[in-house]
């Protein structure tokens, strides 16, 4: 139908970590450089391994960071699958939807696009004793960094508050 956006499927090949785009970029250097994110307003859309919806709740209470709320979400696991608005890429975004003469700003975006004819499996972020992928990024890794990033940020939003009511 035209004016509808793509969607993925989220949970069979790939699960997203949605964060805060601060927070994300934090995140950044926890993955290889063919590792898939999309940014979508002030948001940022890590791509994981499959099953790292499931195992995020254990991981962030393993590091310490359970019992706090966090600005951050998964889409995918409990075994099914989600769906995500496809990223399109950011000349495409620019310009506009061929044929519909409607704009794709506030559409999201590609910060790193999928690579042509590469398996994005062997580049997402994956629980290394789990069996992962050997040269694939460490998802304990980039959940610590992102979880930390979104707590300064939460700290830093209620200091501003308290100041604000001063």
């Amino acid at each position: 139908m035209p004016g509808t956006p793509l969607h993925l499927s989220v949970g069979a090949r790939f699960d997203v970590l949605d964060v805060p785009a601060e927070a994300g970029l934090a995140g950044l250097r926890h993955l290889v450089p063919g590792s898939p994110v999309a940014v979508h307003g002030d948001r940022m859309r890590l791509l994981v391994a499959p099953g790292s919806a499931d195992e995020l709740p254990g991981v962030l209470d393993w590091l310490e960071w359970g019992g706090l709320p966090l600005d951050l979400r998964v889409i995918g696991g409990d075994g099914g699958s989600g769906v995500m608005e496809a990223p399109v890429l950011p000349a495409v975004a620019a310009g506009r939807c061929a044929g519909e003469g409607r704009s794709l700003q506030g559409a999201a975006v590609w910060l790193r696009p999928p690579e042509p004819g590469c398996e994005v499996e062997a580049s997402l972020p994956t629980l290394s004793a789990m069996g992962g992928v050997g040269g694939a990024p460490d998802l304990v890794r980039l959940v610590d960094t992102v979880a930390t990033h979104c707590h300064r940020i939460r700290l830093r939003r209620a200091c501003a508050q308290a100041l604000a009511f001063s």
